[in-house]
């Protein structure tokens, strides 16, 4: 049975690629892949299936142990799905980067799953990375962006281009402590379930961490603890920014010392918000300007441009970049403010080598030339990035342990 692997670039129309196939609009080599009752296999039906869970009380989805879909891990999710869809012995099945926000163990569960079911389903695999290739699908070609298939073959390395300093801040921010967040003996757990159990972890002004963990490990809950939004921390040994949690400061205090990325804060910018615009709002912590930037703050903002080599696109429209640009400005949009702590969230989740590279290249000169703390979080490994130490969660059946590696 044919199988294709098809590496797209993020300048690449991904959805409407689908939808074409699934209108069987789809002509040359890709036709056989373009017939009736053609599923896909992606985050965004995941994400609906969870939208359906809170409005009806049910996926539509059997799940291990009779859970809610929810309170499944990222690896059970997906499995679930698969197993969901290949019920409905569909002639093709698009597998749209299904190894997005999985650990190692969960891409190693998943990937025989499509193996078996690549003996009676036809698998169509769309992906940003070569490491999420699949084995045994031998047909593979690059997309360009007129539809073209290539062969597929290496691309060369696209590093940001920066200026030679970072930009001033407008005010520096004073902190009691040179440790900005200190765990000690912290312990989390939801409804009986044990998540974080006796968590020691200490981050320092100008250090550069990767935390990282398996899917379902705590990671999220930790970040929650630090940004303020977790009533968790309350009356425990967590010390941020030089004073205890619930020793009176208010939560917006604590957000201002930091700044916060996720590759879903992309959708937070779909208006008609211009680069320059969405740099702006950093100064803010808004989405959005409500207020009148000053001469200053509209100075330093193209400073920041400049820096990232993203100047000529300052009256763009956000929407319009390209998935690495829109990376890249949100970062510096977190740090234009010149915050004690930086939290990066998956920052290169679904950027294709190219746009990955760009970013790990910022992130590198961000931890080496500013005094701010850097907090990476991710499952895997990524060629060049440097942090400095990495803070590990190791999962228990009493909750999630963390040991501390120096890298």
């Amino acid at each position: 049975m044919q199988h294709l692997t098809l590496l797209l670039s993020n300048a690449y129309p991904k959805q409407q690629l689908i939808q074409q196939l699934l209108d069987q609009k789809i002509t040359g080599p890709l036709a056989d892949f373009s017939v009736p009752r053609t599923l896909v296999f992606s985050s965004s039906t995941i994400q609906q299936l969870l939208e359906e869970e809170a409005r009806h009380e049910f996926s539509g989805i059997e799940t291990p142990r009779t859970q809610s879909f929810r309170s499944l891990s990222s690896g059970e999710q997906k499995k679930a799905l698969l197993q969901h869809l290949l019920q409905q012995q569909p002639p093709v099945l698009i597998l749209d980067n299904p190894f997005d926000n999985l650990d190692i163990k969960a891409q190693a569960e998943l990937e025989p799953l499509l193996q078996e079911a690549a003996a009676h389903t036809r698998l169509l695999l769309l992906i940003h990375r070569r490491a999420h290739a699949l084995p045994f699908i031998t047909q593979r070609y690059s997309i360009d962006v007129n539809g073209n298939l290539l062969p597929f073959a290496d691309e060369a390395d696209m590093p940001v281009r920066t200026a030679a300093l970072l930009p001033p801040t407008l005010h520096a921010y004073e902190t009691e402590s040179p440790e900005l967040v200190v765990f000690q003996n912290v312990t989390v757990a939801y409804n009986g379930r044990p998540v974080l159990q006796q968590i020691n972890w200490t981050i320092r002004q100008g250090e550069f961490w990767q935390l990282k963990g398996p899917n379902g490990s705590g990671k999220t809950t930790l970040l929650t603890l630090i940004n303020g939004d977790n009533v968790k921390g309350y009356g425990q040994g967590l010390y941020l920014f030089g004073r205890k949690k619930g020793s009176g400061e208010s939560v917006w205090e604590i957000k201002e010392k930091i700044g916060y990325l996720t590759p879903s804060m992309t959708d937070l910018f779909v208006t008609r918000h211009t680069l320059e615009e969405m740099i702006l709002s950093g100064f803010k912590d808004s989405i959005g300007l409500y207020t009148l930037p000053t001469d200053l703050e509209k100075h330093l903002a193209l400073e920041w441009l400049q820096w990232l080599g993203l100047e000529q696109k300052a009256a763009h429209l956000f929407s319009r970049l390209s998935s690495g640009e829109q990376r890249m400005a949100l970062i510096a949009r977190a740090m234009v403010k010149h915050p004690p702590l930086l939290l990066l969230d998956e920052p290169l989740m679904g950027l294709d080598e190219q746009n990955a590279q760009r970013v790990i290249e910022l992130i590198n000169r961000l931890a080496a030339e500013s005094n701010a703390a850097l907090v990476y979080v991710s499952h895997q490994e990524e060629a060049g990035l440097q942090p400095q130490q990495l803070f590990e969660l190791e999962k228990t059946p009493d909750g999630s342990v963390g040991r501390v590696v120096v890298c």
